[in-house]
């Protein structure tokens, strides 16, 4: 397997993929790799970022080939994980860059600090 692939790559499908790579960016520290943009010139095609050592791939949204994003969808049931040294620190640039709350950080029953935002995408 190629570094820095893992044996599960995450792959997300946004509405607005150029402006969801400067969010991450901006909000998380993410790295870009790389940009296909798509033939029609609308959005990208495929894109790689990386927040930490893992790579998201990424797509901009093309409902003609089944790719939906969760704004799309009105929602999605899949959430991106992101472990911190200190969730306090990160959960105020993700704000700051434009995520919206969905729970402040609070200590949590299996011991760690724990907090959720949602950016502007869609994506948890």
């Amino acid at each position: 397997m190629p570094a820095p692939f893992r044996s599960v790559t995450p792959h997300i499908v946004v509405k607005h993929s150029a402006a969801a790579i400067g969010f991450y960016k901006k909000a998380f520290g993410a790295v870009g790799r790389f940009r296909i943009p798509s033939p029609n010139g609308k959005g990208l095609m495929r894109a790689e970022i990386m927040v930490g050592a893992p790579v998201i791939m990424l797509a901009e949204e093309m409902a003609d080939a089944g790719c939906h994003s969760p704004i799309s969808l009105n929602g999605t049931p899949v959430s991106l994980m992101l472990e911190v040294e200190d969730a306090d620190a990160a959960y105020e640039p993700a704000l700051a860059a434009g995520a919206e709350s969905v729970m402040t950080p609070q200590d949590m029953f299996w011991g760690d600090r724990f907090s959720q935002v949602s950016d502007p995408f869609g994506h948890r």
